[in-house]
């Protein structure tokens, strides 16, 4: 493994050749890590790809380091393969190289605010970088929106739940889409502000709520794009928020098959299953 010498440095960068791992477990990795952003490089003379993931220093950065570098191993990579750099300029300097924004579904389009919005009819979501994950690149994340956007297609939802809202991304989607009474639910006090600060950059009304458990209310339309195991561990909670329909992804496809039955239990009917590469999104109606 290579490493710079630590001075005043704003963040760490992580890169890692494309050919050693797919850009969804990619991400799924430097997520679970606590990145604020991750792009990849292209050089087309060398028809090569390399990942790339940014991390705000932490308060034990031998531990941090630590972390970063043993979760890479531990999916294969080795050490000699990871590039793990202090930089001085601001990670989202270096961030805006990469990311142009993306279209989503046949009418949504992610963008950063530095990023003009393509001349077409496409309903504009500006998303910036920042310390809550969750710009749309992710498969999981695409196909939620996905999801979100057949919804509001077909109706306007009336009440919304995001529960592990992040950045507030698919919250804010649900009200571009035209829905209302939208609720953001987060463990992370920087995903609550996030979602706060994001609502208002799109001229969306959400209420973002800072904890760990469903609310006791009830949601036309929730979504939760998480992990396998919590949605398990919370299958009651989140079940008894639905009043009609449920979005979760989050998955694997192997895990499909746990989720369907952990929710059927709890009295919801299986809709579909919508894959995308080796991820999943499951949706269930009351």
């Amino acid at each position: 493994m290579q490493e710079s010498t630590p001075s005043d440095n704003r963040h760490l960068e992580l890169r890692i050749p494309g050919e050693l791992i797919d850009s969804d477990s990619f991400e799924a990795f430097a997520e679970n890590l606590h990145a604020m952003g991750t792009s990849e490089e292209t050089d087309v003379d060398a028809d090569s790809i390399t990942r790339i993931a940014w991390f705000p220093l932490a308060d034990d950065l031998q531990q941090q380091r630590a972390s970063i570098v043993s979760g890479a191993l531990l999916l294969g990579i080795k050490a000699e393969h990871i590039l793990l750099t202090m930089l001085d300029d601001d990670w989202a300097t270096a961030w805006q190289k990469h990311w142009t924004g993306l279209p989503v579904g046949q009418r949504l389009w992610v963008r950063p605010s530095f990023c003009d919005k393509p001349s077409d009819d496409r309903i504009d979501i500006v998303l910036d970088p920042g310390q809550a994950f969750g710009t749309g690149t992710h498969a999981t994340t695409r196909l939620c929106l996905e999801s979100i956007e057949n919804y509001c297609t077909r109706q306007t939802p009336q009440s919304v739940l995001d529960m592990g809202s992040g950045s507030g991304l698919l919250a804010i989607a649900a009200g571009k889409l035209g829905a209302h009474g939208i609720v953001a639910v987060d463990y992370d006090p920087l995903s609550v502000e996030a979602s706060t600060v994001n609502a208002k950059i799109n001229h969306v009304s959400l209420t973002a709520i800072l904890g760990d458990t469903p609310p006791q209310n009830t949601f036309e339309l929730v979504i939760a794009n998480i992990l396998a195991e919590p949605l398990i561990q919370m299958a009651e909670a989140l079940a008894a928020t639905v009043s009609q329909q449920l979005i979760l992804s989050g998955l694997l496809q192997t895990q499909v098959d746990s989720i369907i039955q952990a929710y059927q239990a709890q009295g919801l009917t299986h809709l579909q299953t919508r894959i995308c590469e080796e991820w999943a999104a499951v949706e269930f109606v009351r």
